[in-house]
């Protein structure tokens, strides 16, 4: 995960059959998030997308070099 993405921790999602998702965008605060999600449910009402929030990686699993 870059430092960008660790700052960016809300994580607009499209969800998938068999329990998949693909991620569409990140935002620093959740309102951003929520809000992106309403236009995309008008733009496009056949898919269905939620708002997640990422925690990343726990500091005992990095892999350390």
């Amino acid at each position: 995960m870059t430092y960008g993405d660790r700052l960016r921790r809300w994580v607009v999602v499209r969800l998938l059959p068999k329990m998949q998702r693909v991620d569409v965008a990140r935002f620093y605060h959740c309102s951003d998030a929520e809000g992106y999600v309403q236009v995309l449910r008008q733009l496009d009402p056949e898919h269905q997308y939620e708002v997640m929030f990422d925690p990343g990686e726990p500091e005992g699993d990095r892999s350390e070099e």
